[in-house]
């Protein structure tokens, strides 16, 4: 790719990069011992910084401003911007400044704390990123499903269902204490370095690394260990991190476990059958055995992720049986009978947790003031439902999505009673309920959660496509 070429607009610039992007792909699948020597005029590619500014713009981040106090939603000449940048990285004089430090509050009273880059860092994490995931992609394994393209929370509640419903009945339940901020940066650099051999990529990734923190006091510390949440990049070398685990997992898996007569005679000695399921720093250990077998799966995973600097929660790294339930990614995961029936089945649907999270929202958007009308309500309620309901569909959640529906009708006709305190029921019945007594105001209906469709998940296993696979085809046709 010429990186001389004028700046390209983002129609041009797209398929250009998911090209490349698909001849990196390529050649890290045929050859899994490969380095690549010579990506960082990728990254400083105007196509790729296009696509990378973008990106940036368009998430829901671009609202917020890093150090330099600049939000990307407020920049008007992009391309100035971008050519800065280009010059910057070509001359090697980029450097990241500190991240912004943000404390997020979490539900069980505790903090999370989230990195803001600046606008420019941002944009060069998004153009690095679009050059090493392709890359590394063809070394992640199935298992994993978070923060990688097309796959989704859904592929592993559909995994542990697959296999819940099939003999792996214990349940190890791992929680690693402040991943993202733990993760050990010599190990990871030389995972990183595994296979990438161009020093001018590594000397990047290891800057974003090491580029310190602004603290809501206002003090600037290293950061000699982690990468920060919030940061483009970050997903990707957390995936590369914790990719230890799962290819632990799978060696053992296609060591002793692989076919039919491996498991029989694993089986016949006593000896445990199990899988892993991550989704990012969230994952389960499903065992076909027995409960002291998936406890002693507990150590070996500490064991693995030792090096990596990582420690398993001990609090909350727990072991229970299928017929017991737990939760994962918001969904409660549970062995039951079947009503009016002897036999048992898998179940997923909303988590307690999940319900009254999605309550909560309702009930602070309802408990607002009473000066907007009820056309904005509506479209800020059905804003959150939609997107709520769109992700738990996928599980046996018609009676919670009913459930829902009711809480949101008395909350909404609660504010209605509010705004109109001298209205009588049945006057506020004929203005603002229609058919099927749906409140709703210039053609803005509240939504029914009650009414959207459920099923189940279909199990994709191996056999989900990277973004990539049709610009191969295009490639090797000519």
């Amino acid at each position: 790719m010429n990186t001389d070429d004028l700046w390209p607009d983002l129609e041009e610039a797209e398929p250009r990069v998911l090209r490349m992007q698909a001849k990196l792909h390529q050649r890290a699948t045929d050859s899994p011992d490969r380095q690549f020597s010579d990506l960082y005029n990728l990254v400083a590619d105007p196509a790729f910084l296009v696509v990378a500014w973008h990106r940036v713009r368009g998430n829901r981040g671009a609202r917020s401003a890093g150090v330099d106090g600049v939000k990307p939603n407020s920049i008007l000449f992009g391309d100035v911007m971008l050519a800065e940048l280009r010059d910057d990285l070509k001359a090697r004089r980029f450097r990241p400044l500190p991240v912004k430090e943000r404390m997020i509050p979490k539900a069980n009273d505790k903090f999370r704390r989230l990195g803001i880059p600046t606008t420019r860092d941002r944009v060069v994490q998004a153009s690095l990123k679009l050059v090493l995931e392709p890359i590394f992609e063809a070394d992640f394994k199935p298992c994993s499903y978070g923060f990688r393209p097309m796959r989704r929370a859904q592929d592993a509640i559909a995994q542990i269902h697959h296999l819940a419903s099939r003999s792996y009945e214990w349940v190890l339940e791992g929680d690693i204490t402040a991943c993202f901020d733990e993760i050990d940066h010599t190990a990871l650099m030389g995972r990183v370095r595994h296979r990438i051999g161009d020093k001018r990529v590594l000397d990047l990734v290891k800057a974003f690394l090491k580029s310190g923190l602004l603290t809501e006091g206002g003090q600037i510390i290293g950061t000699k260990t982690g990468t920060p949440q919030g940061g483009i990049l970050s997903p990707l070398l957390a995936n590369i991190a914790l990719s230890v685990l799962d290819e632990h997992f799978d060696e053992a898996w296609k060591t002793t476990m692989a076919t039919a007569i491996d498991r029989q005679r694993r089986r016949y000695h006593g000896e445990a059958i199990y899988r892993i399921c991550r989704y990012a720093d969230d994952f389960v250990v499903l065992v076909s055995g027995t409960k002291a077998q998936a406890e002693g799966l507990k150590d070996e995973v500490a064991a693995v992720l030792s090096p990596m600097g990582l420690r398993l929660s001990e609090e909350k790294t727990t072991i229970v049986h299928i017929d017991e339930g737990f939760d994962f990614l918001g969904f409660r995961i549970q062995r039951q009978t079947k009503p009016g029936s002897t036999k048992r089945f898998v179940y997923t649907w909303p988590s307690r947790k999940s319900l009254s999270s999605i309550m909560a929202k309702v009930k602070a958007i309802t408990k607002q003031g009473t000066s907007k009308s009820l056309s904005d309500l509506l479209h800020q309620l059905n804003k959150v439902l939609r997107g709520w309901t769109t992700y738990f569909q996928y599980g046996v959640s018609k009676a919670t999505f009913r459930y829902l529906s009711h809480y949101t009708w008395l909350r909404v006709n609660g504010w209605l009673r509010r705004k109109f305190r001298r209205s009588t029921w049945k006057d506020r019945r004929r203005r603002y309920l229609g058919n099927g007594w749906r409140p709703q105001q210039d053609g803005v209906i509240l939504f029914n959660s009650g009414a959207v469709p459920v099923s189940r998940y279909r199990y994709r296993g191996t056999k989900i496509p990277s973004p990539w696979d049709r610009w191969i085809r295009a490639i090797a046709e000519g």
